[in-house]
């Protein structure tokens, strides 16, 4: 067995694009590292996250380091910066979407039982605080990721990254 060449994972990854047109979007609430930003930008663009809003920080897709991490995928998102996270939320539900928050909450049901077949627009918090309770009423479902081991918690990029997977793979079930 051999690894795909640029053509052989351009046709791999066309034959997966044409399987579904769900709607995905990410919202970014007061996410301050901005290597954590790039790396979502880069998973936004291989999930096909028709939007991301960044809110409540000044870490944006401009600053060089995002750029070193997302490496040119910034290109392929369209994002909106927000001054507020109730900003960004509204923009958000005036586009379609119902809002899914990415948290460790009373509460919250494993992401994997949720519907995520409509439009649908993650959300996660900030690094150490995650997602405001303010946040949290607004939305639609608030879900967890289910894990095994003696840690309790993800990496806000990796944990976007699980959520945006997750989101994908009930499109494509």
């Amino acid at each position: 067995m051999k690894q795909l060449d640029g053509t052989g994972m351009k046709r791999l990854h066309r034959d997966t694009r044409r399987q579904t047109e769900a709607r995905l979007a990410l919202l970014v609430d007061g996410v301050q590292g901005p290597f954590n930003l790039g790396s979502m930008l880069r998973t936004a663009a291989a999930y096909r996250v028709e939007h991301l809003w960044i809110a409540a920080t000044d870490t944006l897709p401009t600053n060089a380091k995002v750029g070193k991490t997302a490496l040119g995928s910034e290109r392929y998102v369209p994002w909106t910066a927000c001054e507020t996270t109730a900003e960004a939320v509204g923009l958000a539900r005036e586009a379609g979407f119902q809002l899914v928050a990415i948290e460790l909450a009373e509460y919250a049901v494993p992401l994997d039982s949720l519907d995520l077949a409509p439009p649908t627009c993650l959300i996660v918090g900030h690094e150490d605080r995650g997602i405001s309770a303010a946040t949290l009423g607004t939305v639609d479902h608030v879900a967890y990721l289910p894990q095994l081991g003696k840690i309790g918690s993800l990496n806000v990029a990796t944990a976007g990254a699980i959520a945006m997977y997750e989101a994908r793979r009930q499109h494509l079930s």
